[in-house]
């Protein structure tokens, strides 16, 4: 298994989360390295929990299926839940987002693509389009009459 974390600095805002439904899945993007000869695919890699493929040679199916071009060994990765919100904290701690079953397979590296969400922190404002893809954010609440921002990001990918 292995976590989706974030840490990062939010200002005026919490409950952040990608725009993951089944109308509008969210494509996590990924760097994506063999665990059997270590190979790295060259390629970021797109993967939606709303998309299976079956896995060959097999009745189950999973999220993601890929055959490493060096060695030839077919890995999959399914994503086990619905992503989780980071929530406001001060000082910022890491968080889990999402989490995946891996099986020989590492995912290495994220690149936050797509739209995100949130909501005031003090207020019933909600944020919506937000690109973290440039590292930071910022907006303007009008009922608090306060800028807003989301800051610092940092993206680890961990064991579960």
């Amino acid at each position: 298994m292995l976590a989706l974390t974030l840490t990062a600095e939010l200002t005026g805002v919490t409950d952040l989360h990608p725009l993951d439904t089944s109308e509008e899945p969210y494509f996590y993007t990924f760097k994506v390295q063999c665990t059997s000869c270590r190979e790295t695919h060259p390629n970021w890699v797109s993967i939606s929990r709303f998309e299976s493929t079956e896995i060959s040679g097999s009745k189950g199916e999973a999220n993601f299926v890929w055959r490493c071009k060096a060695c030839k060994r077919e890995s999959t990765a399914s994503i086990k839940d619905a992503p989780k919100t980071y929530t406001h904290a001060s000082p910022p701690t890491r968080q889990t987002i999402i989490e995946f079953d891996c099986r020989g397979l590492e995912f290495t590296e994220f690149q936050a693509n797509g739209e995100w969400l949130a909501k005031g922190q003090e207020t019933p404002t909600k944020f919506t389009s937000i690109d973290l893809a440039e590292g930071e954010w910022y907006d303007f609440d009008e009922k608090s009459g306060e800028e807003v921002s989301i800051k610092d990001i940092k993206w680890e990918i961990r064991r579960a």
